[in-house]
């Protein structure tokens, strides 16, 4: 398979819509991480600050691959800091404290996503980062947010929040969750992280934009609770009309099975149950009682639409079944397997799968999603490779701080940076 790698460059090479924007990125996990990974990609310059020794805590996640210095560097790493730059920097030390003080003035934006009142012990919080740069941009991502303008502080405020935790409290899950079963946890992998991210990406770029109209600071602050209420929209929308305990009378809205798997159907109007039962050779279903409402194709999926739709798909792979559905006006799409993703015509024609080398002797790649969106005119790539450990260190200092070989060296002597 023929991947788009780091280094490449698809389009004629040109400046990208953030380049001169410099973000600084106190940073752990998923979220924020990604978020500044879509910067990066858009052309900012982001450099992240990781402890020393341990660095970002998905760095030590789980499936992992080696760096050249044995370090393990895990896949929530890998796949959400493309194109950035390290520097590690002992925060509870007060000259490492300062050093991020000197170095926030080089730059737009400084974003952190700590637990809650963490960064504000650590002397790095908002208040602390304007008095040394009035016109910063300062972005903050928590699970519940900081009380603003006079607001009241969440009564979750000291929680941790990783993904599954807000999309929990979201409703979805009990929304979804079958009687008398527990609920599924995190069914869309990083549902909570990556859509808090967009809407931190958001945030930042407007707040550039109103700072560099206003010439003041902005403070962004994104709730992923908050978040996961907007995402998981029709929890309340739905109960607000009398829909609790489920999705309703919807229609159809389920997987069926094919030769090679499964595919998905949604039937939710009643033009469409009529071309599915013209295309399944039941055209008596259309006038038949028992099928007059969307309800009554709920309530009869099993007993009687599914073993029709199976029996039909059943001598046709997953993509024919969609192909012919599709044909015929409905909604259906094939659900595919990691493998089959990896090798679809789509994703690679679009450079929406990235592969970094590996440094530990396996010759297959790290595949990491690509950017999304597409800009007319706007290259793609060359990501970098995510960066190791410290890496940038000696360089951002000497580069951004005018700090000679000699004091960095005392810096590392000391167990400030590394």
């Amino acid at each position: 398979m023929s991947y788009f790698r780091v280094g490449d460059v698809a389009g004629t090479p040109g400046p990208k819509p953030l380049e001169g924007v410099r973000v600084l990125a106190l940073e752990q996990m998923q979220a924020l991480p990604y978020a500044t990974q879509l910067l990066a990609r858009l052309g900012a310059d982001v450099v992240k600050i990781e402890s020393p020794g341990t660095g970002d805590l998905g760095r030590s996640s789980l499936p992992a691959m080696t760096d050249p210095e044995g370090r393990s560097v895990g896949a929530t790493f890998l796949r959400n800091n493309l194109s950035k730059r390290s520097i590690a920097v002992n925060l509870k030390a007060p000259e490492g404290r300062q050093l991020v003080l000197d170095l926030a003035p080089k730059f737009d934006v400084v974003c952190e996503n700590f637990r809650a009142g963490a960064i504000e012990r650590l002397g790095l919080g908002y208040e602390d980062l304007v008095a040394v740069h009035p016109s910063l941009v300062y972005c903050s991502l928590s699970g519940f947010g900081h009380a603003l303008d006079g607001g009241a502080p969440s009564p979750y405020g000291e929680w941790p929040a990783l993904a599954a935790v807000v999309e929990a409290m979201s409703g979805i899950y009990e929304l979804k969750r079958e009687p008398g079963k527990p609920p599924t946890v995190s069914p869309m992998g990083a549902l909570g992280d990556i859509s808090t991210a967009l809407y931190s990406t958001i945030g930042m770029l407007c707040a550039l934009r109103l700072r560099d109209a206003t010439g003041k600071p902005q403070r962004v602050d994104v709730a992923m609770f908050d978040v996961l209420v907007a995402m998981t929209d029709i929890v309340v929308n739905f109960a607000s009309l009398g829909v609790r305990g489920g999705l309703g009378a919807v229609g159809i809205m389920d997987g069926f099975l094919a030769s090679d798997g499964y595919f998905i159907l949604q039937v939710i109007r009643e033009h469409q149950w009529a071309g599915l039962c013209e295309l399944l050779g039941k055209p008596e279903w259309i006038t038949d009682e028992r099928f007059a409402t969307r309800a009554s194709w709920t309530g009869l999926l099993e007993s009687e639409i599914r073993p029709v739709v199976e029996g039909w798909a059943g001598t046709k792979t997953k993509l024919e079944c969609c192909e012919a559905l599709t044909g015929a006006g409905l909604i259906a799409g094939p659900c595919f397997s990691a493998d089959e993703v990896m090798t679809d015509p789509h994703l690679a024609e679009r450079h929406m799968l990235v592969a970094m080398d590996r440094t530990d002797g396996i010759d297959e790649p790290v595949l990491t999603p690509g950017n999304p969106i597409k800009l007319a005119g706007v290259p793609e790539g060359p990501e970098a490779r995510v960066p190791w450990l410290g890496e940038h260190t000696s360089t951002l200092l000497q580069e951004e701080l005018g700090l000679n070989p000699e004091e960095v060296a005392a810096l590392k002597d000391a167990g400030i940076v590394a």
